[in-house]
């Protein structure tokens, strides 16, 4: 009866831990799973940004808006040189995207636009 007790509270105690640490970060739990890999850039503009990681021959951007909230028309598009663009665009609230790319050694370029604002890399990554 006493192992079944050590048992209890030991799965209590990892349900607690789980629990706290999601309140203690949401937005990193939320961040991670948006594209694989590492961020490899960030390209600012002025209503928003396009996060672009990478993971062994494939690039993962999507574009985040400054101020999250209304719909409004978001898009983000990756590109490896020699093949055509993989665009997501439409009317988002948080996010255009996620789009992931099989690169290899190529080039990249990288589109995204919020509303009014919009940026374009030119070929980077190589």
């Amino acid at each position: 009866m006493g192992a079944l007790r050590r048992r209890v509270a030991l799965g209590t105690a990892v349900f607690a831990t789980a629990g706290l640490l999601a309140l203690a970060a949401p937005g990193s739990a939320q961040a991670a799973s948006v594209c694989p890999g590492r961020e490899v850039a960030v390209l600012p503009f002025s209503t928003g940004a396009v996060h672009v990681f990478r993971r062994g021959d494939y690039i993962c951007a999507y574009t985040a808006p400054k101020n999250p909230g209304a719909k409004r028309a978001m898009s983000v598009s990756v590109q490896a040189r020699g093949n055509r663009p993989v665009v997501d665009k439409g009317r988002y609230t948080r996010r255009a995207g996620p789009v992931t790319v099989h690169v290899g050694h190529r080039c990249v370029r990288i589109k995204g636009a919020v509303g009014s604002g919009s940026v374009g890399s030119g070929w980077i990554l190589c």
